[in-house]
């Protein structure tokens, strides 16, 4: 048979009569019920015998039984009337007294509920030690309810961090058909779909049969069904949010299709149920871990909790038809007893609630009466009066701090326990503990489990990725989902985004599954690679035969050598040319903004300057000898107005325009690019688009050089000392080839050898017109002096006039 107990505590002094009931719901054997009772008395005689508290103030009670949750109203009419059992209607019931002043207790949510509106109407006081259903928290509902345990959101927080500490994240939730089962289900799936940590593969409901019915062959039936599906699914971890009642068949159905494996989580509703825990081979189902109310030793309990109450005088028979349905339990002491050593190797969890919650009470009459150390003050109580005095209590009770927070919780630690079935024992040994007020679990010890190896059991619908991998939903669960490697150049940041991976910065890379990017190597010319080496000789070697030929050309000035080579403007072309050769180090080392504007704007300009001053050399030579006589005054013209020096002047002004240009339409900061053949590498350049800009520079050299070579062709006849045809064709074909080699390299190569090709054909340009146009010459001046006088020259001019005529 199974009963539910209502214990009533009566406060007497003097005349006053104050009375708190205690309800709990008895288990199939009655040891929990009976154990909480004893709890209550143990409290009511502590503080009885105590002079420290109440003083001259003596606590009484009354068993109620609710019979589970069936007989609810009946106690609360009883306790709400007066002794003579009548409870009028008035207006205001501020100042009514009724036959109790405060009420503990019951058990389950929905006994609790029920009662607490009637009571809320009262402002009657009412504790419960295990009801945690968070609709409780509403005190604009229920004003006058409190609980010396943490609501439903902590145990369910509690059990989520336990999931998550073992990387649970594939779950089966079952709950019971009643309010406890829906309202708690409902938490965890709400508290799991913020995080999305944890996915509930199914849930089912439990059937749950009345206190004194048995299960109906359609509720074995869909429990049979259940377990089935419970025992194919590939979850292996299950919470079920029910009263033990209703699981004791489904346990029953469990053992009979020899379900294994699994880890049971427990709520406090059966997280520490000495029946169910007594159920023949119910260790060979796997791993029970519950959460509970932390264990509190209560000295001396045991030993009263057997102790066997002093003979009193044989009462009437209550046989008035208001009599409530209160009972005596005459085989409670020695089931009790029976199981003496297994509450107290199970410790005092729920006990303690009960053993508070009288202590709350207590101490609020203490406030509420002015007590002194010696007596307390006759008044008379009215229940919102102790109601607003047991929000006030703070106090100490065996090591914990007893008072009530803003929703009238005690936040007490909860324990997570495994249930053990060693002999000799603590049957919930406590592994893990909970605190509401961190919100953070922390383990205690380590967890026996029912793996042959005592490993973690694994309950996930996926493993979780490797390192730089995203995942790829799969089905309708986050928790279920492929794995895919982060390809080159992109990381994974699981903490903003682990379904995507992210591009790496451009200046960093990364290579294939990974979390984060690195700096990319800087790749740039430098002085010990063999290119730069081999490049910086043939500047080197440059630089001396220019300064070589500057010198000659300076000795030889007056010379007609020198004259028909240009005169003053050889040294217009022989300045530059060594200021190139000798600023060629800019192109090796780390670009800077000082030294790409060397190279967009410094070589180009003295190429230019170069390249300008042989076109019109050459069309000047052109004109003295074949378009003079047509053209006298044109010629005088351009000679009277420095003609030459004006067009080199125009075409480098015209030269400058065009990189300032270019500079000012991109930038003159250093760039980086990726090399095609290693992403990880990146090559520092002057130009963000170093080819079209190398492109658009060196167009009017391109230009100048085609009009010089046609200017030299056509002066091919001229007398040899003044056809520099051969010289200037050589150095502009080497020139427009070695462009237009390196437009076509930059087409299909676009790694670091770029620019050390850009400086290669920029030497080699320099190195042609240097030693190309001023070599020869230099040459005829060195050995061939005879041939570097007036005289000859004379001889060569009538020569080619006399072949003319």
């Amino acid at each position: 048979m199974i009963v539910k107990v209502v214990v009533v505590m009566v406060v007497v002094l003097m005349i006053m009569l104050v009375t708190v009931v205690v309800t709990k719901m008895w288990y199939d054997m009655k040891v929990m019920g009976y154990n909480l009772m004893q709890a209550m008395r143990f409290a009511v005689e502590e503080i009885n015998n105590q002079s420290g508290l109440l003083p001259g103030v003596q606590l009484g009670y009354e068993i109620v039984d609710i019979c589970y949750q069936t007989n609810n109203i009946q106690p609360v009419l009883y306790f709400l009337a007066r002794t003579n059992y009548f409870l009028p209607i008035i207006k205001d019931y501020s100042y009514y007294i009724p036959r109790v002043v405060a009420v503990i207790g019951p058990d389950n949510s929905e006994s609790t509920i029920t009662v607490a509106n009637f009571f809320s109407h009262f402002f009657l006081p009412q504790i419960s030690y295990s009801a945690i259903t968070d609709q409780l928290r509403d005190k604009l509902r229920y004003p006058s309810m409190l609980r010396t345990m943490p609501s439903a959101s902590h145990h369910i927080e509690a059990m989520v961090q336990l999931m998550l500490h073992f990387r649970w994240n594939w779950i089966v939730v079952l709950m019971s058909n009643d309010d406890y089962g829906r309202d708690n289900s409902q938490l965890l799936r709400d508290r799991v779909a913020r995080g999305n940590d944890i996915c509930i593969a199914f849930q089912e409901v439990l059937p749950t049969p009345q206190a004194d019915q048995v299960a109906t062959a359609a509720e074995l039936k869909q429990l049979e069904s259940i377990v089935r599906k419970l025992k194919q699914a590939t979850a292996r971890v299950v919470v079920v949010f029910s009263p033990e009642l209703a699981l004791h068949n489904f346990f029953h159905e469990v053992l009979r299709q020899n379900v294994t494996d699994i880890v049971w989580i427990a709520p406090e509703s059966w997280a520490a149920d000495l029946v169910l825990h007594n159920f023949t081979g119910l260790q060979n189902t796997g791993t029970f871990l519950g959460v509970t109310i932390q264990e509190v030793a209560m000295p001396g309990f045991s030993e009263f909790r057997v102790r066997r109450p002093e003979a009193q005088p044989e009462r009437p028979p209550n046989n008035t038809p208001r009599a409530t349905c209160n009972q005596e339990c005459e085989a409670c002491l020695n089931i009790t007893k029976s199981f003496h050593t297994v509450l107290t190797l199970s410790g005092e969890r729920v006990a303690y609630c009960v053993y508070s919650a009288v202590y709350a009470v207590a101490h609020a009459l203490h406030n509420l009466l002015h007590c002194s150390p010696y007596h307390c003050a006759k008044k008379t109580v009215y229940p919102w009066q102790l109601l607003r005095e047991i929000w006030k209590v703070n106090f100490s009770l065996l090591g914990n701090q007893i008072f009530f927070d803003e929703q009238g919780d005690v936040p007490m630690h909860l324990d997570v326990v495994q249930w053990q079935w060693h002999l000799r024992q603590n049957p919930f040994w406590s592994v893990a503990s909970y605190y509401p007020t961190q919100q953070q679990l922390k383990m205690v010890s380590n967890i026996s489990w029912h793996t042959y190896d005592n490993s973690v059991p694994m309950s996930m619908c996926s493993k979780n990725c490797q390192q730089g991998q995203k995942k790829k939903n799969v089905g309708i669960h986050p928790c279920c989902f492929e794995c895919i490697d982060c390809l080159p150049g992109t990381f994974l940041n699981q903490t903003a985004d682990e379904y995507e991976c992210q591009s790496c910065p451009g200046s960093t890379w990364s290579n294939r599954k990974e979390t984060s990017c690195f700096k990319r190597k800087l790749a740039f010319l430098e002085w010990h690679e063999a290119p730069t080496i081999f490049v910086a000789v043939l500047a080197t070697l440059g630089f001396l035969s220019t300064l070589a030929i500057l010198i000659i050309f300076w000795r030889h000035f007056h010379t007609p050598m020198v004259r028909s080579a240009g005169g003053p403007m050889c040294f217009l072309m022989l300045i530059p040319l060594l200021l190139a050769f000798g600023m060629v180090p800019i192109y090796v080392g780390r670009p800077t903004v000082l030294t790409c504007i060397g190279r967009q704007a410094f070589f180009t300009l003295c190429y230019s300057v170069c390249i300008s001053c042989i076109t019109v050399r050459s069309f000047q030579i052109v004109c003295i000898f074949k378009m003079a006589s047509h053209l006298p005054r044109t010629y005088g013209f351009w000679v009277r107005y420095h003609g030459p020096y004006v067009f080199v002047a125009l075409i480098t002004a015209l030269k400058g325009v065009i990189v300032a240009s270019n500079m000012l339409t991109t930038t003159i900061n250093p760039m980086g690019h990726t090399d095609p053949e290693d992403p990880s590498i990146m090559i520092l350049s002057c130009h963000p688009n170093y080819r079209n800009g190398l492109l658009f520079n060196t167009s009017m050299d391109l230009f100048l050089s085609m009009v010089g070579f046609i200017f030299a062709y056509l002066g091919k006849e001229l007398p040899n000392n003044y056809n520099e045809a051969k010289f200037i064709t050589l150095s502009m074909t080497f020139s427009f080839t070695s462009s237009v080699s390196l437009c076509t390299f930059m087409s299909v190569y676009n790694g670091v050898l770029v620019t050390i090709m850009d400086l290669l054909v920029t030497v080699l340009n320099f190195l042609a017109i240097s030693l190309g146009y001023f070599g020869p010459k230099c040459y005829m001046i060195l050995f061939y002096p005879e041939r570097n006088t007036a005289a000859y020259f004379n001889s060569m001019i009538q020569g080619y006039t006399m072949r003319k005529d």
